[in-house]
This record gives C-alpha cells, sequence and structure tokens, in this order.
C-alpha cells in the first residue's frame, strides 16, 4: 500500500507543476496590473516604478521560478490591494469551505448510495423507475436554482434556517450546522444523483453474479449477501464517480458560497478575479489543484482496499 501511494504522489509533482505553470501563464495574459496600482492619473514612471517593486520588470520564467519556489514553501505571496498573506487569507478562510464540501460529501454519500441501493435491489419495479426518474432530474438541475429554491422554500416562505452567514463550529455546533444545511444540500444535489445512478447500475449488476446467488444458496440472509458481498465488489465504480464529483463539488464552491454569502476559498476566488489580485487568485487556484490532487490520491488508495488485485500489481 505505501508502495502505491509513494508512486501516485511521485506522478502528481510533475502534474501540479504543470498546473502552476498554466496558473502563472493565465494570469500574465490577463495584463500588468502596475497602472492600476499606480493611482489615478499615473505618470509612466510611476507605473514603472509600481512594476518593478512587483517585479514585472523580470523575465516571465524568472518569475515563475520565484513564485513557484515561494509556493512550494508555503508562500502563495502578497495581495496587491489589502497587503495581506495569501496564505494566511488561504488558512483563514480554509474551515468555511471544508466544511461546506465535508457536509455536501456526506449528504451526498448518504442520500445516493441509499437511493441508488434501493433501486438496484429493485430493479425494473416502479421504485427503480422513480429512483432512476429522481437521479436525471438531479443531475439537470444547476447548483444556483437549487440554492435559491432552498432559500425560497426554508428560509423566506418558512424561515427555519439561516439563508446566509456561517457560524464556527468550535463556537455553536448546531449553529454551524444549521448555517451549511442549505448550501451543502445545494451543492450535494448533482452529485448525489450521480452515485445514486452509479451506485444503482453496480448493484443491479452484481446481483446478478454466481457468487451471489452461492452466498444466497448458502442460506445468508439478505442483509448479509448484500453487506458482506454485493456492496464491495459494486463500491469500485461508486468510488470513481464519487471522485469525479468531489473534484466538481469543490468547483461548485465559488457559486454557492457567494449565493450563501459564506467566506469561503470560492467567496475569496470570486472576489479576487473581480478585483484584479492576481496573487490571490494563483495561490486560490493552486491551493485548489493540490485539493484535488489530494482526492484523487486517495479514490486510488480506496482501490486498492476494495480491490486487492490492484494492491498486489
Amino acid at each position: 500500500m505505501l508502495r502505491l501511494i509513494a508512486k501516485r504522489v511521485l506522478t502528481a509533482v510533475p502534474l501540479l507543476i504543470v498546473v502552476s505553470f498554466v496558473i502563472f501563464w493565465l494570469m500574465q495574459q490577463a495584463g500588468n496590473p502596475a497602472a492600476q496600482l499606480a493611482g489615478n492619473n499615473p505618470s509612466d514612471e510611476d507605473i514603472a516604478r509600481v512594476e518593478q517593486e512587483l517585479g514585472f520588470d523580470q523575465p516571465f520564467f524568472i518569475r515563475y521560478l520565484k513564485w513557484l519556489g515561494a509556493a512550494f514553501q508555503g508562500d502563495f505571496g502578497t495581495s496587491y490591494f489589502t497587503g495581506e498573506s495569501v496564505t494566511n487569507s488561504i488558512v483563514s478562510r480554509l474551515p468555511v469551505t471544508l466544511s461546506l464540501v465535508a457536509v455536501a460529501l456526506a449528504l451526498a454519500i448518504i442520500l445516493g448510495i441509499t437511493l441508488g441501493l434501493i433501486a438496484g435491489l429493485n430493479p425494473g419495479t416502479w421504485i427503480d423507475r422513480a429512483a432512476t426518474i429522481l437521479a436525471s432530474v438531479g443531475v439537470a438541475l444547476p447548483y444556483f436554482w437549487v440554492g435559491m429554491m432552498l432559500v425560497l422554500a426554508f428560509s423566506i416562505n418558512a424561515p427555519l434556517l439561516p439563508a446566509t452567514g456561517y457560524v464556527s463550529f468550535w463556537d455553536n455546533p448546531v449553529g454551524w450546522f444549521s448555517h451549511l444545511i442549505l448550501p451543502g444540500l445545494a451543492l450535494a444535489i448533482a452529485p448525489m444523483a450521480v452515485v445514486a445512478r452509479q451506485t444503482r447500475a453496480s448493484v443491479a449488476e452484481v446481483m446478478t453474479q454466481d457468487y451471489i446467488r452461492t452466498a444466497t444458496a448458502k442460506g445468508l440472509t439478505k442483509y448479509r449477501v448484500v453487506a458482506k458481498h454485493a456492496l464491495k465488489n459494486a463500491a469500485v465504480p461508486v468510488v470513481t464517480a464519487f471522485g469525479l464529483e468531489a473534484n466538481r463539488l469543490i468547483g461548485g464552491t465559488v457559486v454557492i458560497e457567494q449565493l450563501f454569502v459564506l467566506p469561503g476559498l470560492g467567496r475569496l476566488a470570486y472576489e479576487s478575479v473581480f478585483a484584479r489580485d492576481f496573487p490571490q487568485v494563483q495561490g486560490v487556484l493552486l491551493f485548489t489543484a493540490i485539493m484535488v490532487l489530494l482526492i484523487n490520491l486517495l479514490i486510488d488508495v480506496s482501490y486498492a482496499y476494495f480491490n486487492p488485485r490492484i494492491r498486489q500489481s
């Protein structure tokens, strides 16, 4: 297992370098911010002075290597406009995004697997058809529309849950959860639908295999057959779908945090793009890329758990 993890980590390093180069190059194509930072009606000397302070007078690759070297040491630079450390901004907002993603993933896993399992164990019935329709509708619904409908239903028409804001888990666990239910559910609808569809297909296929019939013929209860034999063998395709949706879900935090006024990384990225605060954008994008690579690493490790042949190879 350690050999598999080491191999995946070594594979991820060059990919991360390529991603960092693309991020830095794209930010440089957005223009030179020196004129904006030099004040009102700046002279050429003022713009040249700001360019020198920001390092824009140096060649592209020199600036990239300096930024990459500092990033690998945990220093993502300094905001052009606030003067704050980008690393500190990311760290201060990270708990909000991680909380939102954790709630959304938990909802997607619990509801998606439950729905898919019920449908997969009853193929061809009205339960299967109803679950399939629900999953198809869930895939088609956009995050922002689901979020607005939830706010309208549970915060405006029936004021049961808060529509905006965030409360730290350590200050008030109940308030933390109540503030994350609606954004978490809005973010979880599409991944839940994908997980439900994949679980349904995998379970329905596994339940037709010979070893399942053998286990049933031995007198095992349906619960033991499903829990001990069917779920683990049906898990690999579900984990693959879940990993893809988890990466997509991180991207969805930009929209959901803006809609529910959550001070997380997605909102920081949104505000930084419109402010043309390139160090902030670069830092958030590179940090998000690292999170995605870590999720992919966990997915690869889970393959080895569910399928011993991968571990042995």
